[in-house]
């Protein structure tokens, strides 16, 4: 398990604290009776009497048919495949990279926390990561065939209270998701972004690139405000020093796999309920054909071997199961009860699950 702790421990040590000035409340936001933000206001608009899109947003929810490996091409899916054999090491933030378009659909951490500044002219984008985007308000068009560069080239436009932002230019150095998704420099993205009230913010994205889907493909980004918070930059290089240890497969699991009597394994079957972080999570643990599978929701990794969220618990021993999708997991039962819990193994330490009745 060493090269998945290496991932673990790089996540870890890459993570951006958010909660700098934590007593400071966030000026000129509308709030409640009691001083709470308001998140349910009406959405605010700019002096240009459009929606007012500025604020600190934090990604909670990201759906749509780009998450699933089938839509895309066989290479692209054999590629995706390698990559979470080799535990995703080759992933751009993991290697201090930007992650470009798919800084999009990140979510699930403060990764994907980012900085919307709105003018007229110029809509600016901050990460966490250190990077940004600009989406040039001044009636531009796009050019046809840009230099590829890591975050690309975005116009933008209202229609109505949606803005429409489209973009190309990307090189292909960078994943459409944390699972591996690859694309060409061909790749062109369309978001529109809509603020349905003050709290919330959805982006429905589309993405357009023949050399590796054979259709458009689709994201739904749903971040909520930010408020009383402020964000702090992450800086990756600590994480370059990792590289060296980082090496192995996935299959290299398999030299470790013990055999456990299936009627322990039944006592494990059942779903379970707890915080990660700041993220309410479940997991749901089912017994098919001798082996236990665990479907963990909001998902930490996919699978991109069976393009499922679920992944094959594999058993160290009789309580202590590696997933693959890069975590360990550890049951607690009393002698020949079900289990009562489960715990999730990360770098920063063991996450209680609780059974649910």
């Amino acid at each position: 398990m060493n090269e998945r702790l290496t991932i673990l421990i790089l996540a870890a040590m890459t993570t951006p604290v958010v909660a700098q000035w934590i007593s400071l409340p966030t000026p000129g936001i509308p709030r409640t009776t009691d001083g709470a933000p308001d998140l349910s206001a009406p959405a605010p608009r700019a002096q240009d009497g459009n929606p007012d899109l500025s604020g600190l947003w934090y990604p909670v929810e990201v759906t749509g048919d780009l998450l699933d490996p089938a839509n895309a091409q066989e290479w692209a899916r054999l590629l995706m495949v390698e990559r979470e054999a080799r535990f995703l090491q080759d992933a751009p933030r993991f290697r201090c990279l930007p992650s470009g378009p798919g800084f999009i659909t990140l979510s699930g951490s403060n990764f994907g926390t980012r900085r919307i500044v709105q003018h007229p002219n110029l809509i600016a984008i901050l990460n966490t990561d250190l990077t940004y985007r600009q989406i040039f308000m001044d009636g531009r068009e796009l050019e046809p065939d840009p230099y590829p560069i890591w975050s690309g080239y975005s116009v933008g436009r209202w229609e109505g209270d949606t803005l429409v932002v489209e973009s190309n230019g990307y090189n292909d150095k960078t994943w459409l998701h944390a699972r591996g998704l690859p694309h060409s420099d061909r790749l062109r993205i369309t978001e529109r972004y809509h603020r349905s009230d003050f709290g919330r913010l959805r982006i429905d994205v589309t993405y357009e690139d023949p050399e590796t889907f054979d259709e458009p493909l689709h994201a739904v980004v749903d971040l909520v405000f930010r408020a009383d918070d402020e964000m702090l930059e992450l800086v990756c290089n600590e994480a370059s020093a990792g590289q060296s240890h980082w090496g192995g497969d996935i299959t290299q699991s398999d030299e470790r796999v013990v055999e456990v009597d299936p009627e322990i394994l039944a006592r494990y079957v059942g779903t379970y309920e707890g915080y990660w972080l700041s993220s309410w999570t479940t997991v749901e643990v089912t017994l098919e054909d001798g082996a236990l599978y665990l479907l963990r929701t909001p998902p930490y990794a996919r699978n991109a071997v069976s393009g499922s969220e679920r992944s094959r618990l594999v058993a160290l021993s009789d309580t202590a199961f590696e997933c693959l999708c890069g975590l360990g997991f550890i049951f607690t039962a009393e002698e020949g009860e079900m289990a009562t819990e489960v715990a999730e193994v990360h770098v920063s330490g063991a996450w209680p699950f609780v059974r649910v009745p």
